[in-house]
């Protein structure tokens, strides 16, 4: 049995693009057990994957804003569980000093060995320095075969397929969601040339309404609920702050998900779920979902795409009547 611990602690969509790599060592290596480093605000993402078998929660931004006793107790709690279990193999897909450093808190089993991206391809040049071993990988691939790459030689496999994402969605009842279908609307994200019209969404809504359909907007801050508030103008619901398994299981029970490139809008397309994604300021090439036809991608790096083309999408996915 090879005992296997993934380091990729975040953001939210590089996490739902890392998915895929679980199946894919699995199917090569089916004794494998495989553990997972992340981020606490993400650890509902690999929890929900049915081949993780151990999700370690770490904090490293929370703890870097707030040094304080708790924050240094908090600390050695990890890195006590990190090191309860030895690993053959210690991959990390980050490629950042930060996972670097986990990387070398993690404890190998004889002849283990610690691997991640080249001096030349890691996001910071010397997380290579934690490494036993580093990997090249091509240089325009998209961000989840970027990864499938890395780790299809890290084991010794070949990448066949398209990727799957094998996750499971607990089911979820919500007081706040009138009956009758939903779209649910990302509109937050971190990077402002990410975003799409206030006008844009609130035409969709109107849209939607005529439709038959509720509009469900998310938020993960109060700057973004105040946003998610102003786009709504009472014709849509504004979802309540939700935790990311709470999130994802609102997603599953949605019509369709419209969303600009961010982590949720991710989530989305990996579960199959009817998706419009929304592209302005990324490149479609390397983040767009290409894995099903119920996901399509809109805009481009610099262009956004218009409401019109919005609209129409969602009528070629066939989400807006009762088939």
């Amino acid at each position: 049995m090879s005992r296997v611990l993934i380091i990729k602690t975040s953001s939210l969509g590089d996490v739902v693009h890392n998915l895929p790599i679980v199946h894919d060592i699995l199917a090569a290596r089916p004794d494998s057990t495989i553990d997972w480093v992340v981020e606490e605000s993400y650890a509902d993402l690999p929890r929900m994957h049915t081949g993780v078998r151990r999700v370690i929660p770490v904090a490293q931004r929370r703890w870097r804003n707030s040094p304080s006793v708790a924050v240094a107790a908090e600390r050695t709690a990890f890195e006590e569980t990190l090191r309860a279990e030895e690993y053959d193999v210690v991959l990390d897909t980050q490629g950042l000093l930060k996972s670097g450093l986990l990387v070398r808190l993690a404890r190998l089993a004889p002849g283990g060995v610690r691997m991640g991206f080249s001096r030349k391809l890691a996001r910071e040049s010397l997380a290579r320095l934690f490494y036993d071993r580093g990997f090249d990988v091509l240089p325009h691939l998209h961000a989840i075969e970027r990864v499938r790459s890395l780790a299809s030689q890290a084991f010794g496999y070949p990448v066949l397929g398209l990727p799957r994402f094998d996750l499971r969605v607990p089911e979820r009842r919500f007081d706040w969601l009138a009956a009758g279908p939903i779209i649910v609307l990302v509109h937050a994200t971190s990077r402002p040339e990410k975003a799409w019209a206030t006008a844009d969404w609130q035409n969709l809504i109107a849209f939607l309404h005529e439709a038959g359909i509720t509009s469900v907007l998310l938020h993960g801050t109060e700057r973004e609920r105040q946003v998610a508030v102003q786009i709504a103008q009472e014709r849509a619901i504004v979802a309540p702050r939700l935790r990311l398994g709470e999130a994802a299981s609102l997603i599953s029970q949605a019509r369709a998900v419209v969303g600009v490139d961010t982590g949720l809008t991710h989530l989305a397309a990996a579960l199959e779920i009817p998706t419009i994604a929304l592209f302005g300021a990324t490149p479609r090439w390397r983040y767009a979902p290409y894995w099903s036809p119920r996901v399509l991608s809109l805009g481009e790096n610099k262009s956004q795409p218009s409401g019109a083309e919005v609209q129409a999408a969602l009528t070629e996915l066939n989400v807006l009547h009762d088939a």
